[in-house]
């Protein structure tokens, strides 16, 4: 369920077109031009839920800003607004969780290829929730169900817990 492209691999293809690209001479936006000319899907853009941006790629962005400012290597970070600027632009697609995320994990010196691996381990908590939420009432949970717990609920800032 998580090797495919469309959930859980994505980071993983993101990073690998960022790669192509830097091993290209053509500016970022080129090689989008020319790989969405060739029928290739674009990795690391749209949501089944959100139509825009991706509220966690803001900050993932962010994240892989500052440490490609903190290594003194901006290229992974400037390929990936130069593609998430023309995506938007061109094709009205916003960047989802996984765009910003390979950059940052590249960046962290994580290999590529436990980029999947990470996303089930983010996920494991969940799963064992559900897991034990139907074994205590045996029914089946839909992935859209609705929250019955309390509402109107405040948040206290990390820093006063």
């Amino acid at each position: 369920a998580l090797s495919g492209s469309l959930h859980g691999g994505a980071n993983q293809n993101v990073m690998e077109m960022l790669k192509e690209v830097d091993a290209t001479e053509k500016a970022p936006t080129e090689w989008l031009e020319t790989a969405i000319e060739n029928g290739r899907r674009i990795p690391g853009f749209g949501h089944r839920v959100y139509e825009v941006k991706d509220p966690r790629a803001y900050i993932l962005g962010e994240r892989s800003q500052a440490l490609g400012e903190a290594a003194g290597e901006m290229k992974w970070y400037d390929y990936s607004t130069a593609i998430e600027e023309y995506m938007l632009d061109e094709k009205g697609i916003a960047p989802n969780v996984d765009f910003y995320s390979a950059s940052m994990y590249y960046q962290m010196g994580i290999p590529v290829d436990i980029y999947t691996p990470i996303f089930a381990m983010s996920r494991v908590g969940g799963w064992i929730a559900h897991v034990l939420e139907q074994y205590e009432d045996n029914r089946l949970i839909r992935p859209r169900a609705r929250y019955v717990g309390e509402t109107d609920r405040t948040v206290t800032p990390l820093e006063n817990r």
